[in-house]
């Protein structure tokens, strides 16, 4: 920052020999802030994808730039793409304290600055964004002004999946099972690559459960007889608490509901099933895989199926290749994202940003243990199973470090950045965190 400068009065007396004139001119040149700087929360990366093209990409605050005199003061956000901001352009001005920048202006930024979400082409697909605020006093082009350091913004554009055509489809499983008869949305199924053939991946509870469409009791099925008949409007199916993969076949008027779930076990996650079960992964859709948030320990870990052992995977040559039975996968203590491909007998794991669950609702802020993991089973969507909450009050944060967190201040549902403490009841809950519009339910 350029040392401070004060130019004091400047009198300037012009005397004449028939009278005497005094002309006053006071001059101020401001003085620099001593402290001026962005206030937000930044993100570790952020992910653009143009469905969300409307959502915000970042909310930029600052402090007051405060020039020592009576002066009115503008602020102007700068991007660069190059850093050196040798390119700066405006994104925006204000005579406040805040500019949002949405996800649409994100992606622009990134095309100028050369990236390309397309696996076929050679353009990367994460890069930098710079962005400074500038403070001046005056008309634009004053030159009493001051900028704030430069904030690298890591952007990703996710790479164009190809593969199934696999959607979310009208029907859903209701019941005191999943959501109370309906308290909060139906468990989706999904469509297959068999017509009017869906499957769903479900936790349920003891209880009874039906199959409706939309949503809505006009079309829904039970089974009057207990003989895995889908009637219209039949009795209610009789389950016992546990994860299940349910099928629905509409050409025949059948279901099957099967014990279903993949999860990691070994000394890296729960000392080979002696502390407690399996990590559980998620189905995602999106790339007909499922997929996992978990804080392991360094040790080893498998793949296994409804935390048995009757079928698992490990990986003999240590090459990301299934092998029923196979060695066991070395690993370091670390936050990663497994992703299992079971129709291409293949896996990936990679360390990443995961968000947790903290609070005095959960873990005594920490004290008692570590957060509870989320799991991003499809882009921008988290979510955290069957978490056992006390009364008390959480938060959200990445890979159980204060950096990037969020609440919700004005308890209206929305994630705020550094946002107030969110109040729970005791009780166990599906917690899911949206990142298409910034939002979050506990069921």
């Amino acid at each position: 920052m350029r040392k401070i400068k004060i130019l004091g009065l400047l009198i300037i007396a012009i005397l004449s020999f028939n009278s005497c004139t005094t002309d006053d001119s006071i001059v101020f040149i401001a003085q620099e802030p001593d402290a001026f700087a962005f206030t937000n929360s930044f993100l570790s990366q952020y992910t653009l994808t143009p469905a969300a093209a409307d959502n915000l990409g970042e909310r930029f605050t600052w402090s007051d730039a405060d020039f020592d005199v009576p002066t009115n003061i503008t602020y102007e956000l700068q991007r660069s793409i190059t850093g050196d901001f040798s390119d700066a352009t405006v994104v925006g001005s204000t005579s406040g304290n805040e500019l949002a920048v949405t996800i649409s202006q994100l992606l622009a930024m990134a095309a100028d600055a050369g990236l390309d979400n397309d696996p076929n082409t050679p353009e990367p697909d994460t890069g930098n964004i710079y962005f400074r605020l500038r403070a001046f006093a005056g008309a634009s082009n004053s030159t009493t002004e001051v900028f704030t350091e430069a904030q690298t913004l890591v952007v990703v554009l996710p790479e164009i999946v190809t593969g199934p055509n696999i959607q979310i489809a009208t029907w859903g499983v209701v019941g005191s099972g999943y959501n109370n008869w309906g308290a909060f949305a139906d468990a989706p199924f999904y469509t297959t690559d068999q017509p009017n053939v869906l499957v769903a991946y479900v936790a349920l509870k003891d209880g009874e459960i039906k199959f409706r469409e939309n949503n809505d009791w006009a079309s829904n099925f039970g089974d009057t007889g207990a003989d895995g008949t889908l009637d219209a409007g039949g009795d209610n199916i009789a389950v016992t608490a546990g994860n299940y993969k349910i099928v629905l076949d509409l050409n025949n008027n059948t279901y099957t509901i099967e014990e279903f779930s993949w999860g990691v076990v070994g000394s890296a996650w729960n000392d080979w099933g002696n502390a407690g079960p399996d990590a559980k992964f998620f189905y995602d859709y999106t790339t007909d895989t499922f997929k996992l948030g978990v804080k392991l320990q360094a040790g080893e870990m498998k793949f296994r199926k409804n935390n048995d052992w009757t079928e698992n995977f490990g990986d003999t040559g240590a090459d990301g290749t299934l092998e029923a039975g196979g060695d066991n996968i070395a690993v370091t203590a670390g936050f990663y994202a497994i992703t299992l491909d079971l129709n291409n007998n293949a896996y990936t794991i990679e360390a990443a940003d995961l968000f947790g669950v903290v609070g005095s609702g959960y873990n005594d802020w920490g004290n008692g243990g570590p957060d509870f993991t989320f799991t991003q089973v499809n882009p921008d969507i988290w979510v955290a199973e069957n978490i056992t909450l006390i009364d008390g009050e959480i938060k959200f944060r990445v890979n159980e470090d204060w950096a990037i967190n969020f609440g919700d201040t004005g308890a209206d549902g929305t994630l705020d950045s550094g946002g107030d403490n969110i109040a729970v009841t005791a009780g166990t809950v599906t917690i899911t965190l949206n990142f298409t519009d910034n939002t979050y339910t506990i069921n």
